[in-house]
C-alpha cells in the first residue's frame, strides 16, 4: 500500500466583487433610469468603452443583457438604441405588482403583531411625518417610494414573493420615476402611503388592500400620460 499523501490544494474563495460586465450593466441601467440615456438615443459600443474605460467584451455582455430586458436594441450597422416605452408591457408589470403587493398586505394583516416589525417601524419614521418634514426632492422621494413598496413585501415574510417583486420594480423604475416630476404626485404619495401603513398597522386587511389597489392604479394611469417631452425635461433636470 502506498504511503504517498495526496497534496490538498486550498480552495480559492469566490470573489464577491462584481465582474466588469456587471459593473457596466449596472451603470447603463442607472443611465437609463436617471434619464442620461432616454428612449430613441443611439450610441455605439465604442462610445461606452471610452466613457467607462473598459474593453468591448464586458460592454457587449452588458448590452445583450439589457436587450433581453427590453431596454435597448441593436441597430444593423449603426450601433445600439434605447427602446421606446412599451406601455402594454408596463401595464402587465403594474398588474403583477398589484397582485404581489395586495397579497403581501393580506399576509401582514394576518401576522400576530405588525407593530413590532422593525421593517414597518422604519416606514413609520419616514412616512408618518408632519407636512413640514416631508422631502420635496423628486429623486429622493422616488427612491423612498420604491423602498416603501419593497419593504411591505419583504415584511410579509415570503422571500420568493419579494424576489419577483424586486424584479418588477427594476423593470418599471424608469417610468415610475417620471411620476415624481410633479409636486402634487409627491404630496399624494405621502398621503397615500400613510393611509396604507396605518391600515396595515391596524390590521384592517380589506382597507389596506383597497388603498393599495387605488394607489397603484393611480400611478398606472399617470404612466399612460407620460410623453417623450417629459422624458427630455427629466434629462434636462438631471443635467442641470
Amino acid at each position: 500500500m502506498s504511503n504517498t499523501t495526496a497534496t490538498v490544494h486550498p480552495i480559492e474563495p469566490v470573489s464577491s466583487q462584481p465582474s466588469r460586465a456587471e459593473e457596466v450593466y449596472a451603470q447603463l441601467k442607472r443611465d437609463i433610469a436617471d434619464f442620461r440615456l432616454v428612449p430613441g438615443d443611439r450610441f455605439s459600443e465604442h462610445d461606452i468603452c471610452n466613457r467607462l474605460a473598459v474593453s468591448r467584451t464586458p460592454v457587449r455582455q452588458a448590452l445583450f443583457r439589457l436587450q433581453q430586458e427590453g431596454l435597448v436594441e441593436v441597430m444593423f450597422r449603426s450601433g445600439w438604441r434605447v427602446l421606446p416605452f412599451d406601455f402594454d408591457r408596463f401595464d402587465q408589470l403594474y398588474d403583477l405588482r398589484m397582485v404581489l403587493e395586495t397579497a403581501a398586505a393580506q399576509r401582514l394583516c394576518q401576522q400576530a403583531s405588525t407593530e413590532s416589525s422593525p421593517l414597518l417601524e422604519g416606514l413609520k419614521e419616514r412616512w408618518l411625518v408632519p407636512v413640514g418634514e416631508r422631502s420635496s426632492d423628486a429623486a429622493q422621494v422616488a427612491a423612498w417610494d420604491e423602498a416603501f413598496h419593497e419593504t411591505l413585501v419583504q415584511a410579509a415574510g415570503n422571500p420568493e414573493m419579494a424576489r419577483v417583486h424586486h424584479e418588477v420594480t427594476e423593470r418599471i423604475r424608469i417610468i415610475r420615476r417620471l411620476d415624481f416630476l410633479k409636486q402634487m404626485r409627491i404630496d399624494a404619495t405621502y398621503e397615500e402611503h400613510a393611509k396604507i401603513l396605518r391600515a396595515i398597522l391596524a390590521r384592517k386587511a380589506d382597507r389596506a388592500e383597497l388603498l393599495l389597489r387605488s394607489h397603484i392604479q393611480s400611478s398606472q394611469v399617470e404612466v399612460r400620460k407620460i410623453t417623450l417631452h417629459q422624458v427630455f425635461l427629466a434629462r434636462q433636470a438631471v443635467a442641470g
